[in-house]
């Protein structure tokens, strides 16, 4: 497959409708059992009531603390997880509820890159089945046609022909996650959730499956929900980024936008940490106080307001909702 150029692939995207994911205020809980009977006694909330869109053809970076519910979100958009509440609309198709053969049929445009390339692979089957598998699942392709499918993709992401006949464990780290990424694409997905994909690895490793992963982009056409906790990650990765906490969305905006003017006080505390270059340069730290709340008990009001800096009486009282203050730029803060 020849890379794609720029203007043909805008053309090619710009004759379907601008917006290939949809969320709409998406729950995700789990129940707390107790007691004798185990009845549910709460529910740990990790994704509460969040919504986004992703265009086509483009990288939203999904951004927030560990824990605030960015992998669940994915792994919920995936039906993976069944959601609680929300609606999940993937390319004009609402897939909140299918199940069965209908969500078969939908899983070949979905695909995940996991975050631990150690876990995600099976020990006990050759990378050519690893990789081969799921096409045959649905294609059912001769021995010959996988075989040469397969070695077409390991060449795509950088290995040998003669990683076919190999086992995960004959790999580094960034090799395995090569080969996960070539899993991913088996079925040439419209959709990638890259779910923490460098975290696991060396930092000299990193950046060749971050490039990978943006010249793929271009040659399969792909839309990706890039999901990670390190900010400089995300700024080189993606188009638009949201703001996760405690399982909300705090802030969603263009890349240059977010990061030269952020406007949620979680957002400017997760900028101002981030290292400079020149070590020279002074730079004005937001320290956060106290802890991430349980998202079992989360507080009144704005979940961020007991760590907040800039906390005004009406944040405890009322949650606030996520709205367009500038171009493209939404945030949730009573500030605004």
């Amino acid at each position: 497959m020849g890379i794609t150029t720029d203007h043909s692939r805008k053309s090619h995207l710009s004759s379907q409708s601008e917006n290939l994911l949809e969320i709409h205020n998406l729950k995700t809980y789990y129940p707390v059992k107790g007691g004798f009977f185990k009845h549910t006694v709460g529910d740990v909330k990790a994704v509460d009531n969040i919504s986004f869109e992703i265009k086509r053809g483009e990288t939203l970076g999904l951004v927030g603390e560990s824990g605030c519910g960015k992998s669940t979100a994915g792994r919920t958009i995936l039906r993976l997880l069944k959601p609680t509440e929300g609606k999940i609309i993937f390319d004009g198709i609402d897939i909140t509820n299918l199940s069965g053969k209908s969500l078969r049929g939908i899983r070949k445009d979905l695909q995940m890159v996991f975050q631990d390339p150690y876990a995600s692979l099976n020990p006990m089957q050759m990378v050519g089945d690893i990789i081969a598998e799921p096409i045959y699942n649905f294609t059912k392709k001769s021995r010959a046609e996988l075989k040469k499918e397969v070695i077409d993709l390991l060449e795509k992401v950088g290995l040998p022909e003669d990683s076919y006949f190999k086992y995960a464990h004959e790999f580094s780290g960034g090799q395995r996650q090569r080969i996960g990424i070539a899993r991913a694409l088996a079925l040439r997905p419209k959709f990638i959730i890259a779910d923490e994909p460098v975290s696991a690895l060396d930092v000299s490793v990193q950046s060749q499956v971050l490039n990978l992963l943006k010249d793929l982009q271009e040659v399969f056409e792909l839309t990706f929900l890039f999901i990670a906790h390190d900010l400089s990650v995300v700024k080189h990765m993606s188009d638009r980024i949201g703001v996760m906490y405690l399982g909300n969305m705090a802030e969603i905006a263009e890349k240059a936008c977010l990061y030269a003017e952020p406007l949620h006080p979680y957002t400017q505390a997760l900028i101002s940490a981030i290292p400079t270059q020149d070590p020279r340069q002074k730079k004005e730290r937001i320290i956060l106080k106290g802890d991430v709340p349980s998202p079992l008990n989360p507080p009144t009001g704005c979940p961020f307001h007991p760590r907040c800096h800039m906390a005004i009486e009406e944040c405890s009282k009322h949650k606030p909702v996520l709205k367009e203050v500038k171009s493209s730029h939404r945030v949730a803060c009573h500030l605004y």
